[in-house]
């Protein structure tokens, strides 16, 4: 299995406490600077006391990530007591976002055919099959407010009308690119994670007496800003190690799965978009991108997020990511 870094602190820590870097390892939450302390094969290479890692920093370089392998596999061998001393309960810590502070997330709209049908739908509009030769519909997310990681809330606003959920696979960038080919993107990728693009579908903050031709396409955009939109996680898995272009992805809602796809159905691959991107502006280590959502939104279905519920997106090789739905605290 390859390894999967984590961004961690205490369960009841603040968020704004420093974190540790850290890999799954079973049902576990491994420190990487106790584990490389307690490895003597890692000790001699590494030096943990000037060492602040991050699951991103970790995955982004060779070396380290070649370190990390290591420890993953060497406390995997270890005796129950012995990998008890090096991590911690899933329920002693909070995981946060993989890439806590992204400069930049991208998202991409209708990238799966299944979605672009229902979207259609929604909308009231004729069925179109995607038609070959487009390119990728970017937008972006703000990233301050709406990034949080595994097991944060999705809180339902006070304006809320129909929150829903977007299952979908995120690439991390590592080195920074620009006007990269498809055929070299793969090398900029660092790694990959889960994310909910959470949307609000029917986003009208104010009453208009006039409506004007971008109104909706607006209104579409907005919904997707709200505090705590795009939950990420649960690990950090090295893109090295999938098929990043044949991954497995559901969204369950209180255990239902509303969507099933998988990466081999988009019409713009990872490598693709990370291409068309980088023809526009300059790609930093640490930019997210969402690759879009296969078809089973809420919108579709009639089902709207309601406090109570739980969310869990789950990418084949990855891992689960998992968020209850809450009221809006005043």
């Amino acid at each position: 299995m390859p390894v999967r870094l984590v961004n961690f602190i205490a369960k009841d820590a603040p968020a704004t406490d420093p974190f540790s870097a850290g890999f799954l390892c079973g049902d576990r939450v491994a420190d990487i600077i106790r584990v490389v302390t307690a490895c003597s094969e890692i000790e001699a290479a590494c030096d943990p006391a000037n060492c602040r890692p991050s699951a991103l920093t970790i995955c982004a370089s060779e070396y380290c990530l070649a370190a990390a392998e290591k420890c993953s596999e060497w406390l995997a061998a270890q005796d129950e007591a012995t990998i008890a001393s090096l991590s911690f309960g899933r329920d002693e810590v909070r995981l946060l976002s993989p890439v806590p502070a992204p400069g930049k997330v991208f998202c991409l709209a209708q990238n799966f055919p299944s979605h672009i049908g229902e979207t259609r739908q929604i909308m009231h509009a004729e069925p179109q099959k995607p038609k070959g030769g487009t390119t990728p519909k970017v937008f972006l997310k703000p990233t301050t407010n709406t990034i949080c990681g595994d097991g944060d809330p999705i809180p339902i606003s006070r304006n809320a009308q129909f929150i829903d959920y977007e299952g979908e696979m995120c690439v991390v960038i590592g080195k920074k690119c620009k006007y990269v080919e498809p055929q070299e993107a793969g090398r900029y990728i660092a790694g990959v994670t889960c994310m909910n693009d959470v949307s609000e579908r029917d986003l009208l903050l104010w009453g208009r007496t006039e409506e004007g031709p971008w109104d909706k396409f607006f209104d579409w955009l907005n919904g997707k800003w709200m505090d705590n939109f795009a939950p990420m996680g649960p690990c950090l898995v090295p893109a090295g190690s999938l098929d990043i272009d044949n991954l497995e992805l559901t969204c369950s809602v209180n255990g239902e799965v509303r969507q099933r796809g998988n990466t081999s159905e988009m019409i713009h691959s990872a490598a693709q978009t990370v291409s068309y991107i980088s023809q526009m502006l300059t790609l930093m280590p640490g930019d997210v991108i969402a690759l879009g959502t296969p078809g089973g939104v809420g919108k579709a279905l009639g089902k709207k997020l309601v406090p109570g519920d739980v969310v869990t997106v789950e990418i084949e090789g990855v891992g689960v990511l998992t968020n209850p739905v809450v009221a809006e605290s005043a």
